[in-house]
């Protein structure tokens, strides 16, 4: 029933995600939706998103932020994180991240996309047969449309989560726990 919109794996937050582990697996590119995923919604990027993204350059990633919102929010929020980046992205139609991963220089089959949104990000990312990464929402405090969403989504989650686990870092290291 909605396997379209189930993401391949599930955390907690995108600063939970073994990034090294998906290099060694070898994917190359990682295509990041921006409100939500790396900072809280219409905030700048942040120290936590900067050292991200110099810490995937080092292991060897491309980098690329896909999103719908227009290009000034875009660029301004690329300012300091100095990766590739495709503004009103259409998600969730597969063009974005096809143009995302010919920028790259990636495919499919080595290319993951992290995102906070089901019926955008998640649907986007399994339409262009990305491995798809869903992360819980950063704010909790989000527009009206996107809230409208969220209440649709959780049936969705709730029915993901019966046969899956959020994944999540565990206090004082670097090994993942899965709650259910």
């Amino acid at each position: 029933m909605a396997g379209f919109l189930f993401p391949k794996e599930y955390y907690d937050s995108t600063y939970s995600i073994d990034f090294q582990r998906y290099y060694d697996m070898g994917y190359r590119g990682v295509l990041f939706d921006i409100d939500n995923t790396l900072v809280m919604h219409d905030y700048p990027s942040d120290e936590n998103a900067i050292k991200l993204m110099e810490r995937l350059k080092s292991i060897g990633f491309g980098i690329c932020l896909v999103s719908n919102n227009d290009e000034e929010r875009v660029r301004t929020f690329n300012d300091y994180l100095k990766v590739e980046y495709i503004y009103k992205a259409d998600k969730p139609l597969a063009k974005g991240y096809k143009k995302a991963m010919k920028l790259l220089g990636t495919t499919t089959e080595n290319t993951i996309f992290v995102g906070d949104q089901l019926f955008t990000d998640i649907w986007g990312a399994n339409n262009a047969d990305i491995h798809s990464i869903l992360v819980q929402p950063i704010d909790k405090h989000e527009e009206i449309q996107i809230v409208l969403k969220r209440i649709i989504e959780k049936p969705i989650i709730k029915l993901y989560l019966k046969n899956h686990s959020i994944q999540t870092k565990s206090i004082g290291g670097d090994r993942l726990a899965d709650h259910r």
